[in-house]
């Protein structure tokens, strides 16, 4: 921890109120006081030189504030400046927006009444046109009903047909379902004859005779 200005002083005052006094002893003491002086005396010195390191520090300090200061106060100023050139130019942009706002009021009321007319005109023209569309198109209806009514004759003939042909097609399947059932019970005849030959065989003829 670094020691302040009055602290050196009080340590300063203190070294010189008992130097002579430590001076006296030193003469009539051994090699230990002696010792023990330069001991002093160096923590001495090195008190001056620390205080004279922390005075050149604090005025370096000051410095550095002062030029950083004169630093900012410039850059503050060259800023200033800027910043009304710029608000300038942004006045000057606004001005000419609002000139060109105006022009486009004018154009857009020009534009507005010519719209008005030719909707106007289109109007017109539409109605004719939708209500010739119309016309057209009850026409075309009344032909595709005409189409429908032909297409209902159509379906009428092709399902009486279809009909006509799944009758058969029953009949058919009729006729085979019997003859199926007549090879059923003839197979099953069959196999139960065979079978019964077998066991017929077998009792008359057994094995091994």
């Amino acid at each position: 921890m670094a020691l302040a200005d009055e602290d050196f002083r009080d340590i300063e005052a203190y070294i010189r109120e008992r130097l002579p006094a430590w001076l006296a002893q030193a003469q009539a003491t051994p090699a230990y006081d002696r010792e023990l002086y330069d001991r002093v005396v160096r923590v001495e010195e090195e008190l001056r030189h620390q205080r004279e390191l922390m005075q050149k520090g604090f005025e370096n300090t000051d410095k550095r504030f002062a030029e950083l200061r004169e630093d900012m106060d410039k850059r503050f100023a060259e800023q200033r400046e800027d910043m009304e050139k710029r608000f300038e130019a942004v006045d000057r942009r606004f001005e000419a927006v609002d000139r060109r706002f105006e022009a486009m009021d004018q154009r857009f009321t020009e534009l507005r009444e010519d719209m008005e007319k030719r909707f106007a005109e289109q109007r017109e023209d539409m109605d004719k046109r939708f209500a010739e569309q119309r016309e057209d198109m009850e026409k075309r209806f009344e032909a595709v009903d005409k189409r429908f009514e032909a297409m209902d004759q159509r379906f009428e003939e092709l399902r009486r047909d279809m009909d006509k042909r799944f009758e058969a097609v029953e009949s058919r399947l009729e006729r085979l379902e019997t003859r199926m059932d007549r090879f059923m019970l003839w197979s099953f005849g069959s196999l139960v004859t065979v079978g019964a030959l077998i066991v017929g065989i077998l009792k008359v003829w057994p094995p091994g005779g």
